[in-house]
Order: structure tokens, then sequence, then C-alpha cells
């Protein structure tokens, strides 16, 4: 199972992970009957002795289940990406150890907090880390089309067609609210092929192109995620936003035990980024805290920056997915 990039690599695929991913409570509801078909699928495939090795990538609401399955059939589980159990959910770390034979993650405070509940766990430092660098600021300018002497705005609304419906009014709304304080003010919007995002205006919307977006950027407002680590590669000062369904906020409300949302202020503990979730977050509130963003010599620019440091310093080296081939190679 899995998405684009794994059929690009030669993998042979029974589901397509596009058709079944959600984020939120809610919106995973809808898509019950559909998983718990597949993983009848799978189950049966486990049984019938087909597969000699799992090696599950993040997706914990569904994976844990495949691991259970595996585990109850004598296939050993690598799991990569762990859940993160440790913001909400701890009951099921013992469902965790029981299922899975390694589990490699990709945050340096998750090594203890699972070992500690008897977890085989190993720090492999985070796959972004082994992506190629990206442009820099002036070649990403060129990519984008805008000036080397231009403010420059980047907005990402995120990638799946429910986050991008729910941020990008928000994050529109913003960025022209800034720009009547910026009027040369240039807005770059990362993209996605086949989204749609209405009143975008004159605004660059660069599709398939967030690096060169983010490397373009003064600032950006950024849905939470992995982007915000992105932002951190870059070194690019961003305030961070989430908004979701209601019900599933209400929930999550009572279940979560974070202080932050943003993988940024997780890492280090603090609060290097703005955060600004559900009716926080609103088009006045954003560009009132990305505004003073933009002057790279400002105090918040700078202050970030200096957060950033710690952040890279405390992800690891690149070889994140050399480390886990190795631990593939050790079991399979």
């Amino acid at each position: 199972m899995g998405g684009p990039d794994l059929a690009a690599a030669g993998v042979r695929l029974n589901q397509r992970m596009e058709d079944l991913s959600v984020i939120g409570f809610v919106e995973a509801a809808t898509k019950i009957p559909r998983h718990l078909r597949y993983l009848s699928c799978i189950e049966q495939r486990f049984a019938a002795g087909q597969f000699d090795l799992a090696v599950l990538v993040d997706y914990p609401g569904f994976h844990l289940r495949v691991a259970r399955a595996a585990a109850a059939h004598g296939v050993p589980v690598i799991y990569y990406i762990a859940p993160q159990l440790w913001a909400w959910g701890e009951y099921r770390t013992r469902m965790l150890r029981n299922a899975v034979t390694r589990l490699a993650v990709i945050l340096p405070f998750e090594e203890p907090f699972f070992r500690a509940r008897g977890i085989p766990a190993t720090f492999v430092g985070h796959p972004l880390l082994d992506r190629p660098a990206g442009p820099t600021s002036h070649q990403a300018r060129t990519i984008c089309g805008v000036a080397a002497n231009s403010p420059v705005l980047g907005l990402f609304p995120g990638h799946r067609h429910t986050e991008v419906r729910r941020m990008w009014p928000v994050f529109r709304d913003a960025a022209r609210i800034a720009r009547r304080a910026i009027p040369d003010l240039e807005v770059l919007v990362a993209g996605v092929n086949g989204r749609q995002y209405p009143g975008a205006g004159d605004f660059r919307v660069v599709e398939e192109g967030s690096a060169a977006v983010m490397s373009a950027a003064d600032a950006a407002l950024v849905k939470s995620g992995t982007t915000t680590v992105e932002a951190v590669i870059a070194d690019t000062p961003i305030v961070v936003a989430y908004r979701m369904h209601p019900l599933t906020h209400a929930i999550a409300r009572r279940v979560i035990r974070c202080r932050h949302i943003s993988l940024v202020n997780l890492v280090v503990g603090r609060r290097i980024v703005p955060e600004l979730v559900q009716r926080g977050a609103t088009p006045r509130a954003l560009a009132a805290t990305v505004l003073p963003l933009l002057d790279r010599d400002g105090t918040g620019a700078r202050g970030q920056r200096e957060g950033f440091r710690a952040v890279r310093e405390r992800l690891g080296q690149p070889g994140a997915a050399e480390r886990v081939a190795n631990l593939v190679a050790e079991l399979a």
C-alpha cells in the first residue's frame, strides 16, 4: 500500500494510499468500511504465508491493526515513523509492544519514551534531512518569477483536499490584509496539482514547487505538519496554523496532552514559532503575526532562526532511509 512515489520506485501496489488517507476523527469515520475491507484482505494474506516481513510507515490508525495482524501470524514488523502516542493514546503502547519487532523513530525524544515502555525503538533521524538541497533564495525567486528585492510571503495550505478547503480561504484573506500593509508584497502559494485556489487573484500559485516557495519567501503561513520542518531546513520564519472539523477539535482538546501542535516547538520543548488554532486562526490574527516576520532583520525573524539552529541539531544527521534499510536487512 502506498502512493505515487512508491509506485515510481517500482513497488507493486495493491492499494493506493490516496484512497484511504484522511486527517481527523470525524473525517476518518467515513473511510472505516474501506479500511476494514482492506485490513481483512491483508490478514488473509498474512495467514496464507505470503509475506516474510511487514514494513509499516506512519498512518497509525490503520497500521497498528496491520502490525497486530502480522504478529498474530508470526510475521516480523518494522514500524517507521512511530505513532504519536506521547501526544495521545499512551494506552496503545501495550499494543505496539506486542506487535512490533523494531520501531524506527524520527524525533529525538521518541526513543527514550518508547524504550521506557518496553518497545525496541531506534532514533534514525528525520527523513527530510535526506532530501536534496533546495534552491537558494535567489534561484527560488527566479523559478517563482519574483524580483530579488521584493518582500515575499509564502502560503502553505496543505496537500490533502480537506486541508486546502479549510486552510486556503484563511491564508488567502490573511495575505490580502498583509498586502494592504505592504503594497509591494509578493504572495506565493505552494499549490498542488488538481487543487483549487479560488480568489487567488494575482497571487502566484506554484504547483508542486513547495521547496522553491519556501526558499523564496521571507516568511510563510504554514499548515501544521511536516512543512514546518521544511521551513526549519530552509531557515524561513513561519506562523503555524490549523483548522479542523469542530467535532474533531472538541475531541482533540480532550485527548491530546501536548502543549504544542508544531513539530518545531515539540522538538525543543518550547515555543519558537507562533501557533494559531481553530477560532484563533483568523485572517486578521495570522496577518498581524506574520507581518513582523517579513522583516528578515527584525527581532521576530532573528529569534526564530536562532531557535531553528537548535531544532536542526536535534533532528540528527542525514541518512535516515539507509538506517531504516539496515534495520530491514537485519530482519529480512
